[in-house]
């Protein structure tokens, strides 16, 4: 595909954030330049989400699941629907508490074309609602990074990095179809983390300052914030990830799991509430040594059309991903 020729469909998922998913999808009207196609995973909602989203936006791609199924089962059946029923070339995945700016996306596109080489993944600056930069979302800068590779980065005025974050971050639709959809069994944190890792291990991956989204979290948190119970999903999460993932090399996984412990300590000598910490860590310790996550076909499935197209794009997917 040339990259003057490209379909980029965005894919919001949606989980009880009525007003702010109807904000969001404003947003993406507002676009200068605008996505060919806008789907909506709604994760079964009970506020109403989908209903409001149809009502003020009908010309959208709306799928409303009958169970919860986190952010990374919302973001693989979004993909693959983007993929098989949109045929996207680029894939703008977001949360429904993320705002783009109105060149939010033109800055990702047009860095994604005017790059020399053809970037895997591209990520949005994030900043919080009173315009500071959102600690929870600051991309991962790439370590040894070649000067040949800083110096084409910049020609588009962007940086190297090595994973993103699904606040907003385009994809290259080819590079799921070989690589893999993001797993839905982590359910939520880390999922992205992998995913893009995953993609960028051998891709390109570029941070893209110009490209501004607000995420419009409650509170300017960062991960050095207390998590409580949800600290399950980060344990058990970043364990997959280690044991299991084709995502990081040796060296990376080695210093990624020393980082995440140090975290770990960090967070339980900071808590008013270790007792909710300790516990969490210790189910996610268990299920992350014990087990492994299963394939999104077994996670996914009777879900109709949507585990279907979850199909088509993973049974093409090389093995070894």
């Amino acid at each position: 595909m040339e990259r003057s020729l490209l379909k980029t469909v965005a894919v919001v998922v949606a989980y009880n954030r009525r007003e702010l998913l109807l904000e969001v999808l404003k947003a993406l009207r507002a676009q200068t330049l605008a996505p060919d196609a806008v789907v909506i995973i709604d994760n079964g909602s009970t506020d109403g989400s989908a209903a409001a989203a149809m009502a003020a936006f009908p010309d959208v791609d709306l799928l409303t699941l009958a169970r919860n199924t986190g952010g990374a089962g919302g973001f693989a059946i979004g993909g693959a629907r983007a993929l098989i029923r949109h045929d996207a070339d680029l894939v703008w995945f977001m949360d429904d508490d993320t705002v783009p700016t109105p060149g939010a996306l033109a800055a990702l596109v047009s860095a994604y074309r005017r790059h020399p080489a053809e970037p895997s993944v591209l990520a949005s600056k994030v900043v919080w609602s009173d315009g500071t930069d959102h600690p929870m979302n600051t991309p991962r800068r790439k370590p040894n990074v070649s000067r040949s590779e800083a110096a084409q980065a910049a020609l588009v005025n962007a940086m190297p990095v090595r994973s993103a974050s699904f606040v907003s971050c385009l994809v290259k639709g080819s590079a799921i179809r070989t690589l893999g959809l993001p797993v839905a069994e982590y359910f939520i944190w880390n999922d992205d983390f992998e995913f893009t890792a995953r993609l960028l291990k051998d891709g390109l991956g570029l941070y893209v300052p110009e490209s501004v989204v607000v995420h419009k979290t409650a509170k300017l948190t960062s991960a050095r914030s207390d998590p409580g119970s949800r600290f399950y999903y980060e344990v058990r999460n970043k364990l997959w990830l280690f044991r299991w993932s084709s995502a990081l090399r040796k060296n990376e996984t080695a210093t990624y799991a020393s980082l995440a412990i140090l975290r770990w300590m960090f967070l339980l000598l900071r808590s008013d509430d270790r007792k909710t910490l300790l516990s969490a860590l210790r189910r996610g310790w268990l299920d992350g040594m014990r087990t492994r996550p299963r394939k999104n076909a077994d996670v996914l499935a009777n879900f109709g059309e949507a585990t279907i197209h979850l199909a088509l794009v993973e049974d093409a997917v090389l093995p070894d991903r």
